[in-house]
């Protein structure tokens, strides 16, 4: 029998290493009389519209005894695929209201919100709903786990600027 040294053993055994999701979300800057920031959710959808993954939810967390939960369900897709069964704040996923700009998520696979992504076809979902503003959903679909780096986007027409998705494998 042959024997390997140890650090070939070591390199054999070792666990593949996770696959990655990054995400950039615009929200664009608007010229209008009475300015809000957009409450903001993304999620992961399966193929049959179920939820598989809450990855952000972003609202007024300032207004005091959790008034600014009360507008969660003017973002409708999320409401009623996901949202309404939730508890705020959802730890790691849920946070403040965000200003014009770009921001920046990074998820990975086995650990949370992402948690462990069953390989398959999925949808990832943005919606915005703005207060005295308008609302805005976008979808990207894509294949989980990426068998080669993918650059995904898609643009918003008002309370959504540009979005994309960065899978690594």
């Amino acid at each position: 029998m042959r024997r390997f040294p140890f650090f070939a053993l070591a390199l054999i055994s070792a666990p593949a290493f996770s696959a990655d999701m990054s995400l950039t979300v615009e929200i664009p800057t608007l010229k209008v009389a009475e300015y809000h920031r957009p409450y903001v959710a993304v999620w992961i959808e399966r193929e049959d519209h179920s939820v598989a993954a809450n990855l952000a939810v972003w609202y007024d967390v300032k207004k005091a005894d959790g008034e600014g939960t009360k507008w969660l369900k003017d973002m409708r897709q999320w409401w009623r695929r996901s949202g309404r069964e939730q508890t705020m704040p959802i730890d790691g996923v849920s946070g403040a209201t965000r200003p014009a700009g770009q921001h920046r998520l990074r998820f990975t696979d086995g650990k949370p919100p992402l948690g462990t992504l069953a390989p398959g076809h999925y949808e990832l979902v943005v919606e915005a709903a703005r207060e005295v503003g308008g609302r805005e959903t976008q979808r990207i679909a894509f294949d989980w786990p990426a068998k080669a780096p993918v650059h995904l986007g898609a643009k918003g027409e008002q309370e959504l600027g540009q979005i994309d998705l960065d899978l690594n494998p």
